[in-house]
C-alpha cells in the first residue's frame, strides 16, 4: 500500500503543478480548497484516528481530482474534453468524474466511522444512512457552490462548471448517489479486511 511519504509527496507535487497558472486563480483556490483542508484534517487525525491504507489512497485519488480540475477548470479539463470527442458528448463531463468520487470517497469514510465507533448496528441500515450521508454532502456541496457565487458574482462561475446544462445540480447529486452505491458494492471487502488489520494493530 501506498507509504505516508509517498502519499504527501504526491499530494504536494500535483497541488505544486495545480498552483502554476492555473486558467482562473479564485477558481483554483475554490477547488483545491478542500483539498487543503483534508490535508490538514489527515495530519491531526494520523495519531489518533489513522485511516485504512484504501481510504487514505481514496482521498488522495479525490485530491488529485479537484487540484486538476483547479488547474484547468472543471469545463475545460483535456481528459474531459478527450473523452466528450470520444463519444461524441455535448460538454465536458470531467466535473461529473468528480461528483461521482463526491459518493464514493465520503461513503468510505463514513463506512470507517460507522463501523469503528459503532454508531449504527446493522449492516442495511449503516449502508441506508451511508448513502443519504453522501447525497446530503453533496447537496450542502450544491449550496456552498450557490453562495460562493452569489457573494463572487461573475467571477465564481467557472466554479459551478454547469456549462449550460440546466440539470447540472441534480445530475451531480445523481452521480454522488452512484459513486456512494459503487463504492459499498464493490469495496466493502477489501475495506472490511483492512478494518480488521487496523484494529488487530490498535
Amino acid at each position: 500500500m501506498l507509504r505516508q511519504w509517498t502519499w504527501i509527496a504526491i499530494f504536494c507535487i500535483v497541488l505544486f503543478w495545480s498552483g502554476i497558472q492555473p486558467k482562473d486563480y479564485l477558481t483554483w483556490l475554490l477547488e483545491v480548497l478542500p483539498a487543503l483542508i483534508a490535508f490538514v484534517l489527515l495530519v491531526w487525525t494520523r495519531r489518533s484516528f489513522p485511516l485504512t491504507p484504501l481510504v487514505y489512497i481514496l482521498i488522495l485519488i479525490h485530491c488529485v481530482i479537484l487540484m486538476v480540475g483547479g488547474h484547468y477548470t472543471y469545463a475545460e479539463v483535456p481528459l474531459g474534453d478527450w473523452v466528450s470527442n470520444l463519444f461524441d458528448w455535448p460538454r465536458n463531463n470531467y466535473d461529473k468524474l468528480g461528483h461521482l468520487a463526491q459518493g464514493v470517497i465520503p461513503a468510505m469514510i463514513a463506512r470507517e466511522i460507522f463501523i469503528r465507533k459503532q454508531v449504527v448496528a446493522g449492516r442495511w441500515w449503516r449502508d441506508f444512512l451511508i448513502c443519504c450521508f453522501c447525497l446530503a454532502f453533496s447537496a450542502f456541496y450544491e449550496l456552498i457552490e450557490w453562495w460562493v457565487v452569489l457573494l463572487s458574482g461573475s467571477d465564481a462561475v467557472a466554479f459551478l462548471a454547469t456549462q449550460g446544462y440546466q440539470w447540472d445540480t441534480q445530475s451531480d447529486m445523481l452521480f454522488a448517489l452512484l459513486g456512494a452505491l459503487l463504492a459499498l458494492i464493490t469495496l466493502s471487502r477489501l475495506h472490511d479486511r483492512q478494518l480488521k488489520d487496523l484494529m488487530i494493530r490498535e
